[in-house]
């Protein structure tokens, strides 16, 4: 069982830029496409952002086009979220997820399980 352990939210102005990390457990890291997601109070989860397994491929939500970059460092089990030009409306819990099979780049947000515990963003006006 993975365990994924996300970082880096806060407090920030509109305009601003956050940058969130999602550390995980276990030597098949590398084998897996991970996913952002997010959650504002009220609203159901969304998604956000994906990468492939090998980081060569990316996908965004239409919302966080443009402002949002995901990436990730396999020799550090990590993925990162660089948020820029941050809006009041990108204020929600974040949670990265991994997707449920190996080598798997299907970007179907149903795909993607194995969630972390989340981290709180708020942008303010």
């Amino acid at each position: 069982q993975v365990q994924l352990v996300e970082s880096g939210g806060g407090l920030v102005q509109a305009g601003g830029s956050l940058r969130l990390s999602c550390a995980a457990s276990g030597r098949t890291f590398s084998s897996y496409a991970m996913g952002w997601f997010r959650q504002a109070p009220g609203k159901e989860r969304e998604f956000v952002a994906a990468i492939s397994w090998s980081g060569k491929t990316t996908y965004y939500a239409d919302s966080v086009k443009g402002r949002f970059t995901i990436s990730r460092d396999n020799a550090k089990n990590t993925v990162y979220l660089q948020m820029n030009c941050l809006k009041p409306e990108d204020t929600a819990v974040y949670y990265c997820a991994r997707h449920r099979a190996p080598l798997n780049n299907n970007y179907d947000p149903a795909n993607f399980a194995s969630w972390g515990q989340g981290t709180q963003v708020t942008v303010s006006s």
